[in-house]
């Protein structure tokens, strides 16, 4: 993504002190979120272990998840929206916009089949 933004031209309304100081907030904002799942989940957690069986022993709740139920996400696009905004690229805003609504079309598959794993779980260890 940086290099399709820094190959492109930069945005002249957006070369401002201010639109680069909320990207560096978004930025910093992105990276407490990504960072903070990525502790929260550990590797196999963050990289699709529950694909795999390979479940938390419950569903994290606690920050960064209490504050957004896909923070990885939702950080991430926070990242690549501050590199937009710092680099005053308008590409950068339209790439941001695409990961953002893919990410979207991921939450709605994931988050039903996170929900159905963790709900059969908790089903079988009842029965047990």
């Amino acid at each position: 993504m940086t290099v399709a933004m820094r190959q492109q031209a930069r945005w002249d309304l957006m070369e401002r002190t201010d639109v680069c100081y909320v990207g560096v907030a978004l930025m910093v904002l992105g990276t407490v979120l990504v960072a903070g799942s990525f502790l929260r989940l550990g590797f196999t957690g963050t990289f699709l272990g529950d694909y795999f069986g390979i479940l938390m022993e419950e569903k994290v709740t606690c920050f960064p998840f209490n504050v957004s139920e896909n923070p990885m996400y939702w950080g991430s696009t926070a990242n690549y929206l501050g590199l937009a905004l710092i680099g005053a690229s308008p590409v950068g805003l339209i790439l941001t916009a695409i990961v953002a609504v893919v990410y979207k079309v991921a939450i709605r598959i994931e988050g039903p089949f996170t929900e159905q794993i963790y709900l059969e779980r908790s089903q079988r260890r009842k029965l047990q």
